[in-house]
């Protein structure tokens, strides 16, 4: 699979790229094993170090608990994995740092979706934990309906892969396309039945830009309350249904306590998009299946808007350090709640 290796997803910037992913007959993909490299990126480039296991960090996952620790599994796209960022700027490492006696192993693969992120979940739960952490970016439900993604090469080439993926039958999860494909695909080659069901994410920042060009944005907040992810706006969307059967399934079948963390868009976080119907959703999940929620949306909101502008980059949409250290601080209080109430007080 070194074509896979060579190429970048199109219209996301994660940096699942050239010699940094190998492919995974049930993921699709994970990062290259114990690799140290450096990455291209808007801010001169970022250092990515991998255990053994194919996943970012500077320490391997050991499957035995670290005596003296409260060990989370995290899971999550590029936001959690950290794309722009060095291992240690990110939100999960960040939370090692405030809460005391913390451990966090972090799972996070750029460019994936909840689906994708559930299969890493059933092959690495064996890790011994104490949490397990979803880190749910909630652009990525449209991810779960798609069965290809592009990536572009070295070349400009669109290539397209398969990936895992379910659907519903009968009341039930079925999955789909494993072992995945390792078949590659150009937009030439690809069967016609496919062409609708390859990934192309959400358009919503050209709109703001015409928005912003056109000096209305403060009344085109308060006339339109646009919604980049209309998916949520019902409890019965289709892909609203399939990704809480995912997540009911994960969270159902979790040996551990459940933390679910709503990671926002930027027009939630800029307060031009009304995030009240995400947020309706996943309150209703939670209440459902009795998992721990945390949206720091309002956290978030409590920084004035210029600081805000600095949680992400200038030309993608990936959190800042900056903006890792505002998730960290906005989750640490919630983690500490949960060890207490397990009996893993943070020390003094």
């Amino acid at each position: 699979m070194l074509a896979r290796r060579q190429t970048r997803q199109v219209p996301l910037t994660d940096s699942m790229s050239q010699s940094l992913s190998k492919y995974h007959p049930r993921i699709g993909y994970t990062y290259m094993p114990s690799v140290k490299t450096r990455v291209p990126w808007e801010s001169g480039g970022y250092l990515v170090r991998t255990n053994s296991a194919g996943f970012r960090s500077d320490r391997e996952f050991a499957k035995e608990r670290t005596p003296g620790k409260f060990r989370a599994i995290l899971f999550g796209d590029s936001q959690t994995a950290g794309d722009g960022l060095s291992n240690s700027q990110r939100y999960s490492e960040l939370l090692e740092g405030i809460v005391s006696g913390l451990e966090v192993f972090n799972y996070g693969i750029t460019g994936t979706g909840p689906d994708e992120q559930y299969m890493a979940y059933q092959e690495y739960r064996d890790s011994e934990h104490d949490l397990l952490i979803i880190g749910l970016h909630v652009e990525n439900i449209g991810r779960i309906a798609q069965r290809y993604r592009p990536f572009v090469d070295p070349n400009g080439k669109i290539l397209i892969y398969a990936k895992p993926y379910f659907t519903i039958e009968g009341g039930e999860l079925v999955l789909h396309q494993v072992p995945v494909p390792k078949t590659i695909w150009t937009r030439e080659t690809l069967p016609a039945e496919a062409a609708a069901h390859v990934y192309s994410g959400v358009p919503y920042e050209p709109i703001r830009d015409v928005i912003k060009k056109l000096g209305m944005r403060d009344l085109m907040q308060k006339v339109t309350r646009f919604q980049p992810v209309s998916d949520y706006d019902s409890p019965g969307t289709p892909n609203w249904l399939l990704l809480r059967k995912i997540l009911e399934t994960w969270i159902r079948g979790s040996k551990t306590p459940v933390l679910l963390v709503l990671i926002p868009m930027w027009p939630f976080i800029d307060e031009w998009s009304d995030p009240t119907a995400y947020q309706a959703r996943f309150r209703e999940l939670a209440t459902d299946t009795g998992c721990h929620l945390h949206d720091p949306l309002a956290d978030l909101w409590n920084y004035p808007a210029e600081e805000r502008r600095e949680f992400r980059l200038k030309i993608d949409t990936h959190l800042t350090f900056k903006g890792h250290q505002a998730l960290a601080k906005s989750l640490a209080p919630v983690i500490e709640r949960i060890m207490r109430a397990a009996g893993k007080t943070p020390e003094a």
